[in-house]
């Protein structure tokens, strides 16, 4: 298989398997702010007191974690192939990518650029699907 077919088969592992830790993520946020006991208490929260300011907080990190662990997972991917090399450089080209900073590709070798792309791609959506379920979390203690 050509580095081009084998570029592209490992971007979309990644791409898969960020997009399933971030579902499975989500969902089990989700499923801890759902059960009746949660639902009821989220009822008589006020959003600007202590309960709805932790509740928040509490969500924020739980989001945050979620993406912390797929910018680690192509920091992990870029040293393992050797596109980047050094763990600090991984990193920081990782969170560049994923945020779509992405202030060049000076820092990936490259046979691997388009690993970064999809990284970039991804990120996208999932930031936009975390922000969504932010808002969408918000709004359960907004509605009361």
């Amino acid at each position: 298989m050509d580095h081009l077919a084998t570029e592209f088969v490992i971007s979309t592992l990644m791409v898969v398997l960020c997009v399933a830790i971030h579902g499975i993520g989500l969902f089990s946020l989700n499923r801890a702010v759902r059960t009746e006991s949660a639902i009821e208490r989220l009822r008589h929260i006020d959003p600007l007191s202590p309960r709805g300011a932790v509740f928040t907080l509490v969500t924020v990190i739980a989001m945050l974690a979620l993406h912390g662990v797929e910018i680690w997972a192509f920091a992990f991917v870029y040293l393992a192939t050797g596109a980047v090399t050094g763990l600090e450089n991984a990193l920081y080209f990782s969170t560049i990518s994923y945020s779509t900073v992405g202030y060049n590709d000076a820092h990936i070798g490259a046979d691997w650029r388009l690993l970064g792309a999809f990284e970039s791609i991804l990120g996208v959506f999932l930031l936009g699907w975390s922000t969504a379920f932010f808002f969408r979390m918000l709004g359960r203690i907004e509605a009361h």
